[in-house]
Order: C-alpha cells, then sequence, then structure tokens
C-alpha cells in the first residue's frame, strides 16, 4: 500500500518563514486604499459567498435596528455588542478527529479518544490482541521462574541464602524479566507503529482496516524497534554515566550529583525525542533521521510538551490502575495459595493458574484501553508541531479534499 497523502518527508517539506526576510515598501499614503475584511487564513464554515462590506451608516450616526455595521464602524457599546477583546472564534477545517490548526491539551485527548472511537474495530483488535499476547507470555514466565518451585521462590522464602540459591533466584528472575520484557517491548513496538497509522487516516476522516494498518507499518517495523531501543539506551546512559564518573573517582558527593544530574538529562532527552516514532512511521525515515526530526519539533517547545506528556502519563496510569487493582486484589485472595495472608505479606512464590488467569484479565483490560491513548496522544503532538512549524495544516486539507474558498 501505499503511503497515506499528506505525509511529506523532510526534504519536501516548505522552508520555515524567516523573520528577517524584508517586505516589499508600503505604497504612498494618498495611494493606500481600504480594504475589505478577509476570512481567517483556512477555510470557510460552509460554501456560501464571503460576507462583503454592508452599507455605510454616516459618520457618529448608529445604524437603523436590525442591520449590522457597515465596514471601519465600531457596533454599538452596550447590550448585545461582544466585548471588544473577542473577536469572531477562528474556522478550521475538521475533515477528521482534529480540526487542521494549532491544537490544544483537550483537542489533543479528544482526538485520541475520538480515534478509539471511531475506528474502534481497528484499535480494539490491535491493541486487546497485542496486549492479549504479551499477557499470555508473561502469565506462563511467571509461572515457570517464580512460582513455589522455583529458584526464585527459593531466595525469597529463605532469610539466609547460600550462594547457589542466590544464584538460582536471580537467574529466574532475569529469566522471567528477560521473557516479559521483551514480549512488552516486541507489544509496544506493533502497538505504536500500527495505532501511529490509524491516527494519521483519523485525521483525514479516512477509515483503516486492521490490514491495511499493517500493511503500511510492517515496512518501518525494524526500524521502529531499532529507535526503540536506542532512545531507551540514550536515556539510561544519560543516568549511568555521571553516576559511574562519581563512583570511579572515588567521590559519593559527585555521585550523588551525577545521579541527579542525570536523571535531569534523561528527562530533557527523552522529551526531545518524544516525537521521533510518529517522525519515522510518517515520514518512512530512518532511526537517525527520525531523533534529529524529534529534535527539532521539539526546539522552543519543550516545556510545553514535557506537560502534555507528563499529564497524559499520569493519568494513563491512574487509569491502568484503577482497572488492574481490583483485578490483581482479587485474584491474590481468591486464587492464592495462601489466600488472604498471601495477599497481605505479597509473596510471589503461591501463584496459581486461578491468580494467574484474573490478575492477567485486568491487565489485558488496562493495555487495552490505554495503549490506543498513549499512542494517540503522541501522534497528535507531532501532527500539532508540524502544523505550528510547517503549516502540515494546508497539506493535510489538501489531502482530505478540502479546497480554499476564493478569497478565504
Amino acid at each position: 500500500m501505499s503511503d497515506a497523502p499528506g505525509w511529506t518527508s523532510p526534504g519536501s517539506q516548505p522552508p520555515e518563514q524567516d523573520p528577517d526576510r524584508t517586505t516589499a515598501p508600503a505604497p504612498p499614503p494618498h495611494q493606500q486604499q481600504p480594504q475589505p475584511p478577509q476570512q481567517p487564513q483556512g477555510w470557510t464554515a460552509g460554501p456560501g459567498v464571503p460576507p462583503q462590506p454592508g452599507p455605510q451608516a454616516p459618520y457618529g450616526q448608529q445604524p437603523p435596528y436590525g442591520q449590522q455595521p457597515g465596514y471601519g464602524q465600531q457596533p454599538p457599546a452596550g447590550w448585545g455588542a461582544p466585548p471588544p477583546a473577542w473577536g469572531p472564534r477562528e474556522y478550521a477545517a475538521k475533515p477528521g478527529v482534529i480540526p487542521l490548526r494549532p491544537l490544544g491539551l483537550g483537542e489533543i485527548l479528544d482526538g485520541a479518544v475520538s480515534t478509539a472511537r471511531a475506528h474502534w474495530r481497528t484499535v480494539l483488535a490491535i491493541s486487546l490482541g497485542i496486549a492479549v499476547v504479551i499477557q499470555l507470555l508473561s502469565s506462563v514466565a511467571m509461572k515457570l521462574w517464580l512460582s513455589e518451585n522455583s529458584g526464585f521462590a527459593a531466595l525469597e522464602n529463605n532469610p539466609d541464602p547460600t550462594a547457589e540459591e542466590l544464584r538460582d533466584g536471580l537467574a529466574d528472575l532475569g529469566a522471567f524479566s528477560s521473557v516479559a520484557g521483551i514480549a512488552t517491548l516486541i507489544g509496544s513496538v506493533l502497538a505504536t507503529a500500527m495505532l501511529t497509522i490509524v491516527v494519521s487516516r483519523a485525521v483525514l476522516g479516512r477509515s483503516v482496516t486492521l490490514g491495511e494498518a499493517w500493511d503500511d507499518s510492517r515496512r518501518q517495523l525494524h526500524r521502529l524497534l531499532g529507535l526503540t531501543l536506542l532512545t531507551g539506551l540514550i536515556v539510561v546512559a544519560a543516568v549511568a554515566v555521571p553516576v559511574l564518573l562519581g563512583v570511579l573517582l572515588g567521590s559519593p558527593p559527585i555521585a550523588i550529583l551525577g545521579l541527579i544530574g542525570g536523571i535531569v538529562l534523561a528527562v530533557w532527552l527523552w522529551v526531545r525525542l518524544s516525537l521521533a516514532a510518529p517522525a519515522l512511521m510518517l515520514e518512512r525515515q530512518g532511526v537517525f533521521t527520525a531523533l534529529r526530526r524529534s529534535y527539532k519539533l521539539v526546539s522552543n517547545s519543550w516545556w510545553r510538551i514535557f506537560g502534555i506528556q507528563l499529564l497524559i502519563t499520569v493519568l494513563v496510569t491512574i487509569v491502568a490502575g484503577m482497572l488492574d487493582i481490583p483485578f490483581t486484589v482479587i485474584a491474590e485472595i481468591v486464587g492464592s495459595d495462601g489466600g488472604f495472608d498471601s495477599f497481605i505479606s505479597g509473596s510471589l512464590s503461591d501463584l496459581t493458574w486461578t491468580y494467574l488467569l484474573i490478575s492477567g484479565i485486568g491487565a489485558v483490560i488496562s493495555s487495552a484501553i490505554t495503549l490506543p491513548i498513549s499512542a494517540g496522544v503522541t501522534a497528535l503532538l507531532y501532527i500539532d508541531q508540524r502544523i505550528r512549524r510547517e503549516a502540515l495544516d494546508l497539506e493535510l486539507a489538501r489531502a482530505a479534499g478540502i479546497t480554499p474558498q476564493p478569497g478565504s
């Protein structure tokens, strides 16, 4: 399947406006003619002709009752007159889930939710299918390596383990973490890739099937996997390198300062690179080009994107907890061999298939709901930044089949 229209590579994007560009000199005052009011830049609300200036009443005289003031006149102050500071709301075309103009926080969140609602079959098939596979692999790994017959159980129940028990327990814990981590990584890459394609179609008001989302995303999956691993490595290195430097110098204060500075640097880099995934998927670029694109798009908007991403992360965490915790509590009480005592003690060695089934249902439900929101917000943030910096709204309008009205 060919690329969705409206998404162009950096090489074909219009150059940004130069603030230092000179303009043609204005004509002399005696040659200047009054210009009629122009429509807001964009598209008119309907197929009608743009409003023309009405007849003007003599200067200082109010127009007759029921008529609008002519061009150049202020409406009479008093009842029914709009406040001077509030002008007419600029209209923007909305072929899909968002209006084609710079977006606010509420519009970004609403666009992500509207995408999940408007294309619920495709979104649910992607998020639910991936969540089931991830949870199934994680549950099997947990039963094999963290149950009562594992070395981890012996390590958990023994306050003074031997070297062999410690080695076996850490090996089991590492095996479980590896399987669960790889499953989560691959699942998140698949979800991000396919859901980003769904959002890009939803912006244009076009439907997309599961097969179309897969066809449009599969060629970029290996690059998105490499991008995800590289971004994680960069963020981890930002914390680890300053701490390691302090340890090698043998100075605890330097190590502590390095840890604090590393965390700040990691957060800064995470925000600067947070739009690399949609840039890679929608512009069909390579890993390093996508990182540079994200770094450029976030420039001068770091605090705004940081605030939105932080708010969405907190919101998604709260929603996931509200859905997941009740199932976990029920699983601990009903499905654990130790019953309520096992729930109080927090032991992981009494796992049963009933426990894994009940807790897994909660994890699947929470993931199926939160995955589309997270992916949708990130994709819409990328689109919003390109609208603000590169006038992507004009390209999206043309791709959606919307043409400007004459004189707009």
